[in-house]
């Protein structure tokens, strides 16, 4: 459910963005929105699961999951879903560590491997036809089933949970860090709200001057309450061990492509290369495809080449795919276009995901290796959201610029320009005022069209960028081993 979810809304983008007549701000907010409170909230998730029983917490999260995906489903505005989307990323922040928990406490340690296994496999494929599903519901029934079709799988979660799924709780449970997670969500929230809303009110709009340094200032409290506290949310003390350190800001730097990757390719596809919904979707199975075939593969390159060569090769890959992307010429057949470049993104991805799990694993001593994941996990998380913030911000800049250029070659009645320059942040689900004649409607469709390529190309190229900084963090922070002088912290550091 939460992973269909996570790749099923990417695919709907245009569509809510038709059917509401929002801009790109508003259906960039429906999937910041159960991004932040995912992000933010999935630690702490994971600890009440520990306290008052992993069972009972992931069914609480399943059932406000479903809910949320039935008030998604019957919204009537793109407020209404945003509110509908937040509560989707509570219900998930309680459900996915508690599924992996539920795993690791009914298995033993001979068999927890495959189990894990199982899971990871389950995850992969959902992520791959999430979107190939959602698009055909968009194309066949409604963007509305892509959200009502979690409530018949919530249904035989729970029936099945409640007959075959024992309780169990953390043997070294502790008390939730309420603070922390509270800090961790508004410093989050108030850094997203100021980036989104740049592209619509400008950077010195009170607002968004305002939400950028009060999310400041709470996350800088928050580092300073982690420190502090007897049962943090995020022992502070993992980071001084370098491998640790230098996976993390891995992980943040690359997940960050990946997530502005899937927010417009999908745009990309549908608004401006005239793909459907399904061939949308089906376009970025290659790359998951591979990711999921070459796991196992390349989870024993650790074993024969170290953790250090695998995560500067692999966002190397990463980034040649990123430029294969960015060098397309609009107008061919997938085959022609981006095909080449799923297959090199989707090569640089399956090369790097399995040693840099391993690396995450091996930086702490084993009793910490669940939090380890559980910060990792957050992080990528974390780095989608910042992404579509950031990234997102200077992609509508990118298209006003270009746009404006263009409009002003074309010759139009003041009225018609005035309009259009009102809802450039609609990038290129635009709609067009109505009285322009045929050559008018074509010329500005070309207008914006080749300035949503431009805005694309220029993220595109920003993603390359930061690939190759992620290599370059790899060689510099990341041993051989993956194992660093940092691993051996004593219990009582992590326990204040």
């Amino acid at each position: 459910m939460a992973f269909i979810d996570s790749t099923v809304v990417n695919v709907a983008v245009p569509t809510l963005q038709a059917t509401f007549h929002a801009s790109v701000v508003d259906v960039q907010w429906v999937v910041e929105s159960y991004g932040v409170l995912l992000s933010s909230l999935i630690l702490a998730g994971g600890a009440l699961g520990d306290l008052f029983g992993r069972r009972r917490m992931f069914l609480i999260g399943v059932g406000v999951f479903a809910a949320a995906s039935i008030a998604c489903g019957l919204a009537s505005s793109i407020h209404e879903l945003i509110m509908a989307r937040c509560a989707q990323g509570i219900g998930a922040a309680l459900l996915v560590p508690g599924s992996l928990a539920i795993i690791s406490a009914c298995f033993d340690e001979d068999s927890r491997g495959k189990a894990i296994g199982t899971w990871s496999g389950f995850t992969a494929i959902t992520t791959a036809f999430g979107p190939l599903l959602g698009g055909w519901l968009i194309q066949y029934a409604s963007w509305r089933w892509a959200f009502l079709l979690n409530v018949p799988m919530a249904v035989a979660v729970i029936g099945i949970s409640l007959r075959h799924v024992p309780e169990s709780r953390g043997s070294e449970a502790k008390q939730v860090d309420w603070l922390g997670a509270l800090l961790a969500t508004a410093g989050l929230a108030g850094v997203v709200t100021g980036f989104l809303e740049s592209a619509r009110l400008g950077w010195t709009n009170p607002l968004v001057l305002g939400s950028v340094l009060g999310g400041l200032l709470f996350l800088a409290l928050f580092l300073v309450v982690e420190a502090r506290a007897p049962s943090p949310m995020v022992p502070l003390v993992l980071f001084r061990s370098r491998s640790f350190l230098g996976a993390n800001v891995f992980t943040l730097f690359l997940y960050a492509t990946v997530g502005i990757f899937f927010f417009l390719f999908p745009m990309e596809l549908i608004e401006v290369q005239g793909y459907s919904a399904t061939a949308a979707g089906s376009a970025m199975l290659p790359m998951i495809l591979l990711m999921f075939l070459l796991s196992r593969w390349s989870g024993g390159l650790v074993k024969r080449y170290g953790a250090s060569i695998p995560l500067v090769v692999g966002p190397l890959i990463v980034a040649a795919g990123f430029v294969l992307f960015a060098v397309v010429q609009p107008g061919g057949s997938y085959w022609k276009t981006y095909f080449a470049g799923s297959l090199v993104f989707g090569l640089g991805m399956a090369v790097t995901v399995a040693p840099l799990t391993t690396v995450v694993m091996n930086s702490v001593e084993q009793q910490h290796a669940g939090t380890a994941s559980g910060i990792n996990n957050a992080v990528a998380r974390l780095a989608g959201v910042l992404a579509i913030a950031v990234f997102g911000s200077v992609m509508v800049k990118t298209f006003d610029s270009h746009l404006e250029q263009k409009l002003a070659n074309l010759t139009l009645p003041p009225n018609i320009l005035q309009d259009l320059r009102s809802r450039e942040v609609e990038l290129a689900g635009l709609e067009l005022p109505e009285g322009l004649d045929t050559s008018a409607i074509a010329a500005i469709r070309r207008a914006i069209s080749a300035s949503f390529i431009s805005g694309f190309r220029v993220v595109l190229l920003s993603c390359a960028g930061l690939s190759i900084a992620s290599a370059l963090l790899a060689w510099w922070l990341i041993p051989g081993g993956g194992i660093s002088e940092g691993a051996s912290i004593p219990e009582e550091q992590l326990t204040g």
